[in-house]
């Protein structure tokens, strides 16, 4: 029986430190070592909340089946061949995206367009984190909002204002420096507070497992639903310009207000234009493909077909965008279906 925790060591121990460091999870990036410390601790509780189990950071047989499904642990920790099958099993899972059984149609197109931008699937996208590669300090969440533009600030200030206890919790001895930092500093602080905390313009530890372990509280998602409320209803107000009135049309319109800022008036024109020709159809599809063609079409021609593509995949449904497969009916629950308040 596999128990593992602070203090452990050996094969099983560096076992799950890859599994939580691969590229598909990115929840540990300390030393493959064997050894399990805070670090590997905090990258475990990580995990076993974003798949709904008892967050007390030991990798008990439960954990373990759930990183390691197709080997026992005594096969598993014996075979380089095991592992291997174990991870990739493990990595599909984690990429296939989570039903979102019960959500919101709001949260579910946040976490449809912050599954693309972020690379991660849900809840991993919630808690996307860029470093200051771009000069912003630290973007985070699911539409990166910027600690330099302004915009990532209120999240993490509400965050410690209304839900103390969530900020105790994850960040735990470093939760006194994060709540000073995002009630009683200045911007220009906070930012040499976040450049501080990288190397090579990378957040680290024990930080980056902090904020991925933060993206999957709801607290903090119903915050970032909020901070994205405004171009919700935007989606909503386009749908109704169109005299669309699905689910996926909703999808797409956030979509658009969020990597493309809207639909111009020229860009109008032409939609409803094709929309006149395309006459009678039984379902929104062929709508929606006008959409997306039509707004990739007005873009730099540099990004023209990378915009395509994203937005096909969402007016179709299904598809592979930057690598990943995405269905939107299974993985997030947008379908056809009339969206509320359409």
């Amino acid at each position: 029986m596999v128990i593992l925790k602070v203090g452990s060591s050996g094969d099983q121990v560096e076992q799950v430190q890859r599994f939580l460091a691969d590229p598909a999870r990115q929840l540990y990036s300390g030393a493959i070592d064997g050894m399990f410390g805070n670090g590997t601790r905090t990258a475990v509780i990580a995990f076993q909340t974003a798949a709904g189990l008892i967050a007390d950071g030991i990798v008990g047989p439960l954990t373990w089946r759930l990183m390691f499904p197709s080997a026992t642990a005594a096969t598993t920790a014996a075979t380089t061949a095991a592992t291997t099958a174990a991870t990739t099993a493990a990595t599909t899972t984690a990429t296939a995206g989570t039903p979102a059984v019960g959500q919101s149609l709001a949260w579910r197109c946040l976490s449809l367009t912050g599954s693309i931008e972020t690379g991660l699937p849900v809840p991993g996208c919630f808690g996307g984190l860029s470093g200051n590669f771009d000069g912003q300090g630290i973007s985070y969440g699911a539409i990166q909002w910027a600690l330099g533009q302004g915009t990532l600030a209120p999240l993490f200030q509400k965050l410690c204002t209304q839900n103390a206890d969530v900020v105790s919790a994850v960040f735990g001895t470093n939760a006194a420096v994060f709540t000073q930092t995002f009630t009683q500093a200045s911007h220009a602080d906070q930012m040499t507070w976040a450049i501080g905390i990288q190397t090579n313009n990378q957040v680290q530890e024990p930080w980056k497992t902090q904020f991925k372990t933060l993206g999957t509280k709801a607290e903090c998602q119903a915050l970032q639903i909020a901070m994205a409320q405004d171009r919700y209803n935007s989606a909503l107000s386009l749908c109704r310009t169109y005299g669309l009135v699905s689910e996926r049309a909703v999808a797409l319109m956030f979509d658009i207000m969020v990597q493309n800022g809207g639909i111009s008036g020229t860009v109008q024109a032409q939609i409803e234009s094709d929309f006149a020709a395309l006459g009678a159809t039984a379902d929104e599809t062929p709508k929606l493909e006008i959409v997306a063609r039509r707004r990739a079409a007005a873009c730099n021609p540099k990004w023209e077909n990378d915009v395509l593509s994203r937005k096909m995949m969402i007016a179709q449904g299904q598809g592979t965008v930057h690598g990943a497969k995405y269905d939107l009916a299974a993985q997030y629950g947008i379908t056809l279906n009339r969206a509320e308040g359409l």
